[in-house]
């Protein structure tokens, strides 16, 4: 699959440099994975980033979930598998501690 993604991006799909981050690199980054993005997904996104942006740390799933207002079961309804991984994955953010 080809993809239009212009960033540096380590083995992972990670960004590696924060500043490139945009809505559309993330729609770019999610489409990369087989995965068509959502309003919802990118408010996700938003979120994610303003909680980085405040406190330093990617916010864990139950805590992100909580603010939200969703459980982290709808999350993973949505995302399927590792939701936090790929909100920070797909925003930009440094991959979650506690993801392998």
């Amino acid at each position: 699959m080809s993809s239009t993604i212009t960033v540096p991006l380590d083995n992972e799909g990670f960004l590696l440099n924060r500043d490139d981050w945009s809505e559309e690199v993330a729609v770019e980054l999610a489409k990369a994975d087989d995965f068509e993005m959502t309003e919802q997904v990118m408010q996700f996104i938003r979120e994610a980033r303003s909680m980085y942006e405040t406190d330093g740390v990617v916010p864990p799933i139950r805590i992100f979930a909580k603010k939200q207002k969703v459980s982290t079961k709808d999350l993973y309804d949505i995302f399927k598998k590792g939701p936090m991984k790929l909100i920070c994955k797909w925003g930009g953010l440094p991959k979650p501690t506690g993801c392998v």
